[in-house]
């Protein structure tokens, strides 16, 4: 086990816009506990289900964690002040909230709130066991956590990792941000969604088994979507050079094919390159396992350190 997920017995919060995932860390990083809930909208709702959570935990492990609760959120989050904004998701807009306070009163314990990628980063260090490691999240949208020499790397504004909004097509579709063209809108759940729009069951799951039964139009999508992912890895590879990057987020549950498919994508982007070729992105790449709630960890380990 690796020593970042061994340690004193710790709760992490992963609170997102449809569920908050709690989890209880033993002493040797086993996972003792998980609850999950429906997380209801807006300040008081967050609260409430991150205190709902919190005690169908302690009631399953038979009592209170040691030291402080780690929480994971979307958005931005000023770590330092405890404050979050801009967590659409969450029906949390405009002016700062103060989270870590409120949750602290709530819970009765105290509190440390960090951006959800950055939480789930990590824990893929931990996973990994490397100092130079980069999360990269293909969920709804598209951000990777940076873990550089061993600590997060947040960024001045809190927007370090946030590549999903790097344009890289002038005539692709009008991002969220603001922008056109944005990886964001080729590479996450949302984009995939509209791109292979499907009445039952994840679209990723739906899209690649169609793929691999030789659907052209499932082909296709699904090699746009894988590249845009490539793009993504390529990008982080030449601005942070990492030593691992690991694959996580909603669309990850897909599994293996997954990861096959960028490695092929990487390759190919290499094939006219030989500079690029040389930097073996494609072998530094690794996903998180199947099902494994990487942001509660990371939540978790964070309140730990």
């Amino acid at each position: 086990m690796n020593a970042a997920l061994a340690g004193a017995r710790a709760v992490g919060l992963d609170i997102g816009g449809t569920k908050t995932h709690g989890v209880v860390l033993g002493e040797d990083g086993t996972i003792l506990a998980q609850v999950r809930r429906v997380t209801a909208p807006g300040a008081d709702g967050v609260v409430a289900t991150a205190h709902e959570v919190y005690e169908a935990l302690r009631r399953e492990t038979g009592g209170a964690p040691t030291g402080r609760v780690g929480v994971g959120v979307p958005g931005l989050v000023d770590v330092g002040r405890g404050m979050l904004r801009h967590a659409v998701n969450l029906g949390v807009n405009g002016d700062d909230l103060p989270l870590r306070d409120l949750l602290t009163e709530r819970l009765g314990v105290p509190t440390v709130v960090e951006n959800d990628v950055n939480a789930a980063a990590l824990a893929a260090q931990a996973l990994v066991g490397a100092d130079d490691v980069v999360y990269l999240s293909v969920g709804t949208g598209l951000a990777a956590g940076l873990v550089i020499e061993g600590r997060l790397r947040r960024g001045e504004h809190g927007a370090a990792g946030e590549i999903g909004h790097l344009p890289v097509d002038p005539a692709g579709a009008e991002c969220g941000c603001g922008q056109t063209g944005c990886l964001e809108t080729i590479a996450s759940g949302r984009a995939l969604a509209r791109a292979w729009p499907t009445p039952d069951g994840p679209p990723a799951a739906a899209l690649f088994a169609a793929a691999a039964q030789g659907d052209p139009a499932a082909v296709a999508v699904r090699d746009r979507f894988c590249w845009g992912v490539a793009s993504a890895v390529r990008a982080l590879g030449l601005t942070i050079d990492p030593e691992c990057i690991v694959l996580g987020g909603g669309v990850s549950e897909v599994g293996e094919p997954l990861r096959e498919q960028v490695v092929h994508q990487l390759r190919a982007l290499g094939q006219g390159s030989p500079f690029l070729a040389s930097l073996e992105l494609a072998d530094r790449l690794s996903m998180v396992p199947q099902h494994y709630p990487v942001a509660a960890v990371g939540a978790a380990i964070l309140g730990r350190s």
